[in-house]
Order: structure tokens, then C-alpha cells, then sequence
């Protein structure tokens, strides 16, 4: 009896990771298709730039502030499992209102923002919970390169989401019908994500339960950071804020204000990502020869002017090319990142974390892009507006430069880390989320002891 019982281990666990990639190839394809061109449909539809803009920061930080209660519902499920497929599917049914907006060809400010505040809200209230449940299903021998070849796959899959939507919306506005080509895009990326949700039933509940989730509260995270970590996350929250000043503007800059195709726009879109997604293997042997803390630096330095190089041409060649740069300077900024948080999360309490991290990041994203928007609406949208956002948005980021040079942190020698594509950004690539469990546990001795 001794011989099924080992052999169907191994099998069941290949059919578990199997079932993982799948479900983050579905997923991808989601944010490909889907909520990469939120802004661009609120834009086809007539709602105006300074809505485009929000459209990208304020549902963010809804779904942050409502994913707060995933620790706690997790407790109450009894099981991860049940709780991040409930969220999946919820997240599938947010496409239904745009997709309906998008075949009328009429929806509100307030239904379309309602529907990716929903789509957000259910999306991040996913992350921890999941981040925990293939933590415990995934062994910890096979996890760096499973998480390797899963991020690459996932990372294809959202590139090829993000260049057919914009083949189709390029074909439909070409026949007069961008709006049709919008309701097909989120339609796709509903399917998608139910079909994600497929593969995620398939999964297993390995380890534990919930029962054993520790819930720490924003105040605690506070207190517990205020020591090595307080910079980091200081430094972060300062860039965080600065970049959303410019970052949810790029799009109606590049759709209205140089009238770009979706075809142009997509090619900007693409590039920073792909760069990106080139670099990082690169910037992952960097950080194993120099540490994390130094490959921060080149990031922390190398994002600065990205925003003013757009003061500079309107060129779709030379915006080619800044993007290059900005792909390659925001993967070692967030790979730097990624692995001194690392440092700080203990496996029964990531969910909760991860969670409160989430928030206090959604704060200053949606700060920031409250300033832009009310910048250009006093400037009724003009030229020198969107000029003086992203010179703004620049001159913050030189500012945060004394307190990166302040950073202290562990330099990490394993620095695989797998990566969770949330969206795709003009001004950064991409909005991604560390995976945990890819890289090994290794907490600070302070919280060793914590009970």
C-alpha cells in the first residue's frame, strides 16, 4: 500500500501546479484584455481625461481598503480555497456592466467607476489569501523554479491579451465601431476570468486552514516597521505618490492630447512592459552580486526624469524609447523592493500583511492622482497642464532621492522572485504584486519570537 501512496503525491501535486499556471495564464489574459484599457474605454465613451485618470487609482484604493476584511473572512470561511474562489468570480461578473456600457454605448461616471472598484475590490481581496494557499501548496524545493517558468508564462499571457485588444480596437475604429471593439475586450476578459476560476477549484487545500491566520492591525504593522524598515516603506509610499501625480495621465495625454492611434498607444503600452519582463533575469544577478539595496539605488535613480522626458517630444520614436528606460528603471526599482519586504513577512501572517501593506500603497496612489486630476481640470486640460503634472511628477521623485541613499536592508542572495501582473501601466509597465511563497522564508529575528 505504501507504493500508491507515493506515487499519487507527486501526481497530485503536478496536476496542482499544472491547474496553477493555467489559472495565471487565464487570469493574465484578464488584465490584458480587460482592465489594461479601462482608462481607454472611459476615454471612447466621452466620460473625459480627469475621470481616465481616476478610473486607474481611485477603484485601486477601494479594493484596498475593502480587502482589509480577507484576513478575517478567511477565519470565517474556514478555508482559503472557498474564500479566493468566491472573489474570483465576483471579479469575472464586474465586466458585465461594461460590457452592457460598451454595446449602449452610454454608461455613468459613477457605473463605470462602480464596476472597476468591484473589479478591484475582488481582485485584491484574492491576493493575500491566495498568496498564503500556494505557499502551503507548493513545496518549498520546487518553488523557485515553478515560480520562475509560472511569472514568464503569465507575463506572455498578458502581453499577448494587451496586443490582441489593441488589434481589435485598432480594426473596430477603423469601421467607426471602437466601442464595439471595447465590449468584446471586456467580455474576453470576464471569460477569461471565470475559466481562471475553473482552474483554481481544481486546486487542492494543502497545510493548515485559516484557523492558524494571525491578524495584525494597521497600527501593529506600523509600530513593527518602525525601526529598519520605516524608510523603506517611507520611501515608497513619497514615490508612490509622486510618480500618481503623471502615471494615471499618460493615457488621455497619448489618446487625446497627441492623438496617437490605439495602435501607437499600444506600442508604448507593450514596450515598458516588455522591457521590463527582459531585464529582470538581469537584475535578479545583480542583486544576487551587489544586493537588493543597490539595485534599489539604480531603480530609485533611474526613475526620476522618466516623467519629464515627456516634456521633451511627442515623438512616438523618442517615446519608444524613454519607455525602454522606464521598463527597465521601474523592474529594478521594484525588484529591489520586492526583496527587502520580503525580509519582514512570516507565513501565518501574510495574508494579513499583505493586506495592510496593500492599503497604505492604494493611499498614496490615489493621492497622488487626486493632485493631477485637480491640476488639470483648473488648467481646463490644456497642453501646459499635462506639462506641469510631469514636471511634478519628476521633481517628487528627485525628492525622495536623501531618503533612498538612507536605506538599509538585507542583501538577499536568492532573488528569484515570482510576480503576479495586476495591470499594465503607460508610465511604469506594469502594477505587479510579489509573490511570497517564491522566495524562501527567511523573517527577521525580531519577529521570530512574536508570538
Amino acid at each position: 500500500m505504501t507504493i500508491p501512496v507515493r506515487v499519487a503525491r507527486p501526481n497530485r501535486l503536478r496536476r496542482d501546479m499544472r491547474a496553477s499556471v493555467a489559472d495565471g495564464t487565464a487570469f493574465s489574459l484578464t488584465v490584458g484584455l480587460g482592465e489594461s484599457y479601462l482608462p481607454a474605454f472611459v476615454l471612447a465613451v466621452g466620460l473625459g481625461e480627469v475621470t481616465a485618470g481616476l478610473i486607474a487609482t481611485v477603484p485601486l484604493f477601494v479594493g484596498s481598503v475593502v480587502q482589509l476584511v480577507s484576513p478575517h473572512a478567511v477565519r470565517r470561511v474556514g478555508s482559503h480555497r472557498r474564500w479566493v474562489l468566491a472573489c474570483a468570480t465576483l471579479q469575472a461578473l464586474s465586466f458585465v456592466p461594461l460590457v452592457v456600457g460598451a454595446a449602449m454605448g452610454h454608461i455613468s461616471t459613477f457605473g463605470v467607476l462602480l464596476a472597476a472598484a468591484l473589479y478591484w475590490s475582488a481582485g485584491m481581496s484574492t491576493g493575500p489569501a491566495w498568496n498564503t494557499w500556494i505557499g502551503r501548496l507548493v513545496p518549498r524545493s520546487v518553488r523557485t523554479r515553478f515560480f520562475a517558468t509560472r511569472t514568464l508564462i503569465t507575463q506572455l499571457a498578458v502581453m499577448t491579451g494587451l496586443l490582441v485588444g489593441g488589434v481589435v480596437l485598432q480594426m473596430t475604429a477603423a469601421r467607426g465601431l471602437p466601442l464595439l471593439g471595447f465590449a468584446l475586450l471586456f467580455a474576453a476578459a470576464g471569460a477569461f476570468r471565470l475559466i481562471s476560476a475553473a482552474f483554481l477549484a481544481a486546486h487542492r487545500e494543502a497545510g493548515s486552514t485559516a484557523i492558524d491566520e494571525r491578524v495584525v492591525s494597521p497600527r501593529e504593522f506600523l509600530h513593527r516597521v518602525s525601526n529598519g524598515e520605516a524608510r523603506l516603506l517611507k520611501y515608497m509610499f513619497i514615490v508612490q505618490l509622486a510618480t500618481q501625480v503623471a502615471g494615471p495621465y499618460f493615457t488621455p495625454y497619448m489618446l487625446l492630447e497627441a492623438e496617437f492611434s490605439y495602435g501607437a498607444y499600444v506600442s508604448l503600452l507593450a514596450t515598458a512592459f516588455v522591457t521590463k519582463i527582459v531585464v529582470m533575469p538581469a537584475f535578479g544577478r545583480l542583486a544576487q552580486r551587489f544586493g537588493s539595496r543597490r539595485l534599489l539605488w539604480i531603480g530609485g535613480f533611474g526613475i526620476v526624469p522618466l516623467a519629464a522626458l515627456w516634456l521633451i517630444s511627442k515623438s512616438l520614436a523618442f517615446l519608444l524609447i524613454v519607455q525602454v528606460f522606464a521598463g527597465m528603471a521601474w523592474g529594478a526599482y521594484e525588484l529591489g523592493t520586492f526583496l527587502l519586504l520580503f525580509d519582514t513577512i512570516r507565513d501565518d501572517e501574510r495574508t494579513s500583511v499583505l493586506t495592510t501593506f496593500n492599503l497604505f500603497n492604494a493611499v498614496a496612489i490615489v493621492a497622488g492622482s487626486l493632485a493631477g486630476g485637480l491640476l488639470l481640470k483648473v488648467l481646463a486640460k490644456q497642453q501646459i497642464a499635462y506639462m506641469l503634472i510631469f514636471a511634478l511628477s519628476s521633481l517628487g521623485r528627485a525628492m525622495t532621492i536623501p531618503l533612498l541613499l538612507k536605506i538599509t536592508g538585507v542583501a538577499r542572495r536568492t532573488v528569484t522572485v515570482g510576480i503576479r501582473t495586476l495591470a499594465v501601466r503607460p508610465s511604469a509597465g506594469s502594477f505587479d504584486a510579489p509573490v511570497v511563497a517564491s522566495a524562501p522564508a527567511q523573517a527577521c529575528e525580531s519577529l521570530r519570537g512574536r508570538p
